[in-house]
């Protein structure tokens, strides 16, 4: 998949986020890569034959002090050529980058794996 229609892909996960938390999702970048880098990977303890969608850094809104301001954006990434080869059909990559959208913003808000597995979000 070429890397406008991934991006769009990515826009319309964006756009879905309901209003309540479209509301208060701020100071984020979101981008897209080719792959992950070995940073990226160290950062989340990956083995080299693990996949990475997606990745959050920064600091989620539940640990921000009123001390919070003139701080670089957090960012979201999305790893294009890990999800095209796992999700090769159009309809399951595109509710995976649903999917992978949605959890990277659940960190963004705070809540993180074991919370996320939780509530069945795995």
């Amino acid at each position: 998949m070429d890397e406008e229609t991934f991006n769009q892909l990515v826009v319309e996960a964006l756009d879905a986020l309901p209003e309540e938390f479209a509301a208060v999702f701020e100071n984020v970048e979101v981008i897209v890569e080719d792959r992950p880098l070995p940073h990226h990977r160290r950062a989340v303890g990956l083995k080299p034959w693990q996949s990475l969608y997606g990745l959050y850094q920064g600091i989620p809104r539940t640990e921000r002090t009123h001390n919070y301001g003139l701080v670089a954006p957090d960012t979201i990434t999305l790893f294009r050529e890990p999800l095209v080869r796992d999700f090769p059909s159009p309809e399951r990559l595109r509710a995976q980058v649903q999917r992978t959208v949605m959890h990277e913003i659940a960190h963004h808000f705070g809540i993180d794996d074991d919370r996320l597995e939780e509530l069945g979000a795995y």
